[in-house]
């Protein structure tokens, strides 16, 4: 029998007041503060602009987390607010009631609005009762700039109306709106029409900047007074600069691009994929680093024998937790410079990739006493390699201390001299490395694939009396 649940007393009186849109606009100035989001958002799913219009220049918090209620994109409610933005702007002093310094356009605030509409969510309305840049200081004045925060990707696609609408509504308004971003994200784009965007945007917002483009150096270099200008950035990527960007001028603008890296002083990851234009430039970047960073990512480059003795030389390194040089040729580099590198980072090393290397039995028998140093490391990968089973039982046996998640590349003995994966060689190598894992006597699972995906395999290959597993993936890629 299903149970009926009658309309709360707070919701009945919400659904009263906006029976009259002018008598719910003329109730605002003595209404409650805890009445405001119930009504906001009963005038929003009901589209009833002129009662929106009116709350936000009465709106008693500090942020109005409006994009948690646009699950799509809907320019209407979004016009009613910014004209009521307008209205408020228009004033000279901010109204008595009014806290609004934020509005946040971004999908947060769920939490606030389910608390309001009756759930059992807790959250205290004080929450939007400080700024949110509480790490950059607002102007003391009678009406401070509103700060509009966003998430901004900037992709080759054209703008949809309501991003559309609102940069050129912040455009006519630079002077007192502040528009923000923490996480900044560009792809395939004119250069000249990103640099139009982010010149609106207040770039030391910006935490977290990934850039996908196929940019020349000398775009590149055009940009990076810009990436200087983001000087709270704690995580930059930067991936697919052209291959074909080879200038008179590229030294020059490798220095300008790097140059900037002396004004993140809060830079804690820096990925590098496929960026080509570092062969040989790599220590121009990492001499410009300000301080220790948490995660390297160098993936897909050509770097040179030098390159990798600055980076084991790099001071900034020596507090990494994630290294991952997945994708940069070792086969022919000095064979002291790895294990120069992980001894260097060995102390707080926690994830280390080692994939598409081109390392061979050789090479990871010099890493394997560094490794063993690494008492923190808790995730290990050398897929896409070509190892046998002999230099794999040494790696186990030397790394049996360690409580990590081992990935490894599938045994050159479990292939024909073709390069065909037999599947009865791999159930016997399978086997052997079931009885090392037994013969180590604790617990331990390992992977073995050539696939990027440590969890695409169905078959998994228990030991009866040993909690020891191998998991192979089902499916194979010729490396």
């Amino acid at each position: 029998m299903s149970t009926w649940n009658p309309p709360r007393l707070l919701d009945q009186a919400v659904m009263s007041l906006l029976r009259d849109e002018a008598s719910a606009i003329s109730a605002l100035e003595y209404l409650l503060n805890e009445l405001f989001p119930p009504l906001f958002m009963e005038a929003f799913y009901g589209s009833c602009r002129e009662t929106l219009k009116a709350m936000v220049q009465a709106w008693p918090f500090v942020r109005l987390p409006l994009g948690g209620l646009m699950e799509m994109p809907h320019l209407g409610t979004l016009q009613a607010v910014l004209d009521g933005l307008d209205v408020l702007l228009s004033h000279k002093d901010q109204p008595r009631r009014c806290k609004l310094q934020v509005l946040d356009l971004r999908n947060t605030g769920q939490d606030f609005w389910r608390m309001w509409s009756g759930s059992s969510v807790q959250v205290s309305s004080s929450s939007l009762e400080e700024p949110v840049a509480k790490n950059r200081p607002r102007t003391q004045r009678t009406f401070a700039p509103l700060e509009v925060f966003i998430e901004l990707h900037i992709n080759g696609r054209s703008m949809d109306g309501s991003l559309a609408y609102l940069m050129r509504w912040v455009e006519e308004r630079k002077a007192s709106i502040h528009l923000c971003c923490k996480k900044l994200k560009i792809e395939s784009m004119p250069r000249d029409n990103i640099m139009k965007i982010l010149s609106m945007v207040q770039l030391d917002c910006v935490e977290d900047v990934r850039i996908n483009c196929n940019w020349h150096l000398s775009s590149l270099a055009v940009f990076a007074p810009l990436l200087g200008q983001m000087s709270n950035v704690q995580r930059l990527l930067l991936s697919h600069t052209d291959v074909s960007a080879l200038e008179d001028q590229e030294e020059q603008h490798v220095v300008q691009f790097a140059s900037q890296f002396l004004r993140l002083n809060h830079l804690q990851d820096l990925f590098l994929v496929s960026t080509f234009f570092l062969e040989g430039c790599l220590n121009q970047m990492l001499r410009c680093l300000t301080n220790p960073l948490d995660t390297l990512g160098i993936t897909h480059c050509l770097l040179t024998n030098s390159d990798l003795t600055h980076l084991s030389q790099c001071p900034n390194i020596s507090q990494l937790k994630g290294l991952n040089l997945r994708g940069v040729t070792l086969t022919y580099s000095s064979p002291e410079l790895l294990p120069g590198l992980l001894e260097k980072v060995a102390a707080t090393l926690q994830e280390l990739y080692l994939d598409q290397c081109g390392i061979m039995d050789s090479q990871l028998e010099t890493i394997l006493p560094a490794l063993s140093h690494c008492f923190q490391l808790n995730f290990f990968s050398v897929r896409g390699n070509f190892l046998s089973m002999a230099i794999m039982d040494k790696m186990l046996r030397h790394t049996s201390s360690l409580l990590c998640q081992e990935l490894y590349t599938v045994p050159q003995e479990s292939f024909s001299s073709l390069g065909i994966l037999q599947l009865g060689r791999l159930a016997q190598c399978r086997a052997e490395l079931l009885e090392i894992l037994k013969d180590l006597g604790r617990p331990r699972t390992i992977w073995i694939s050539s696939s990027p995906c440590p969890h695409c395999g169905e078959d998994t290959f228990n030991h009866p009396d040993l909690k020891a597993s191998v998991f192979c993936c089902s499916t194979f890629f010729m490396g």
